[in-house]
């Protein structure tokens, strides 16, 4: 299990756990981030991490995606 911020570009990761705060895993899974869930980093910019999650492209800060274990 590793934070979101270390997989891969392009690479499909299950989301195992969120961690964090109750109000920031609240924050992710009302954006769709499960557990189970599948979640592909598109790109890095600016500090930002742009991730492909159920069909959609969000934009998360890096700081976020470090809650997302997969």
């Amino acid at each position: 299990m590793m934070p979101l911020t270390f997989a891969t570009p392009g690479d499909e990761n299950i989301i195992k756990k969120i961690s964090g705060k109750p109000e920031v895993k609240q924050h992710l899974e009302d954006l769709g981030f499960v557990a189970g869930s599948a979640v592909r980093i598109i790109s890095r910019l600016g500090g930002n991490i742009i991730v492909n999650i159920k069909e959609s492209r969000i934009a998360i800060s890096e700081e976020m995606a470090s809650k997302i274990m997969v």
